[in-house]
């Protein structure tokens, strides 16, 4: 959903300093999804791995997918941020000079012009009311590139900004019955040294 190029996620993980599992997903359905995490987790949990970390926040119906798909391959979740306050959230991780991108935005909250921004406090104070300030709603998502667990800081720059329509009926996303999601912006980030 992040629309972020498979380098610079590899230039993340490389900078924290964590392994890095990919999983890829080809055709898009919900039912190949499973099927190849469940081939990552119990290859994972043949290593010795019992538990997936997951940074959900309040969605409860999420937690429970998460959980349920877990249980299938007999591993537990661990969900650090559980019901903290997305502002405290957000103003605690500014704070710690973490520094992040907006990559894609959901056009039934945000439109084109969000896309590139830093998340900092000026972005934070300009958010619609309706937008959480972690996105959590799916309203944006963003590429973390520097901050204290990074080694370096990332280099990229912003390029292409492309329109992905989408059709997605609220119902089936639980959206709030005033969103009315049509498509997604990304803002094609390419690696630089």
């Amino acid at each position: 959903m992040h629309g972020v190029r498979e380098e610079l996620l590899d230039k993340q993980a490389e900078s924290i300093g964590i392994p890095l599992l990919k999983v890829f997903v080809y055709e898009g359905s919900n039912a190949e999804y499973e099927k190849q995490m469940e081939t990552a987790l119990l290859k994972a949990k043949s290593e010795g791995i019992e538990h997936a970390i997951f940074g959900d926040i309040f969605l409860e119906d999420l937690r429970q997918y998460r959980e349920n798909n877990l249980a299938k391959v007999g591993m537990k979740g661990i969900f650090p941020l559980w019901k903290i306050d997305t502002t405290f959230l957000i103003n605690d991780f500014i704070k710690q000079d973490f520094r992040t991108i907006i990559c894609c935005t959901n056009d039934g909250y945000l439109g084109e012009e969000w896309l590139g921004r830093e998340t900092d406090k000026s972005f934070i104070q300009q958010l619609p009311a309706d937008v959480d300030p972690c996105g959590e709603n799916g309203e944006f998502h963003s590429f973390c590139f520097a901050g204290p667990i990074f080694k370096k800081e990332i280099s990229f720059s912003a390029g292409e900004k492309i329109y992905k329509q989408l059709e997605i009926k609220t119902d089936d996303c639980k959206l709030p019955s005033n969103v009315i999601t049509k498509g997604f912006w990304f803002c094609d980030l390419m690696p630089s040294e």
